[in-house]
């Protein structure tokens, strides 16, 4: 997660526009960016973010 933004306020709102505009998925996005899906998810987790694959966003 080294090339991600570290403040969880940023880093939400980086991943949720890549998300919105350029994957299909948490999981594509993570595949493709080299990114460990459940840490980024305890990181905004512990942020008090959850994320919803439905609405695909975390919130």
């Amino acid at each position: 997660m080294e090339n991600l933004p570290h403040d969880p306020m940023i880093l939400l709102s980086y991943v949720n526009t890549e998300l919105r505009d350029n994957y299909a998925s948490l999981e594509e996005f993570c595949r493709l960016n080299n990114v460990d899906q459940a840490a980024l998810v305890e990181k905004l987790k512990n942020a008090g973010f959850e994320y919803n694959a439905e609405l695909k966003k975390f919130w």
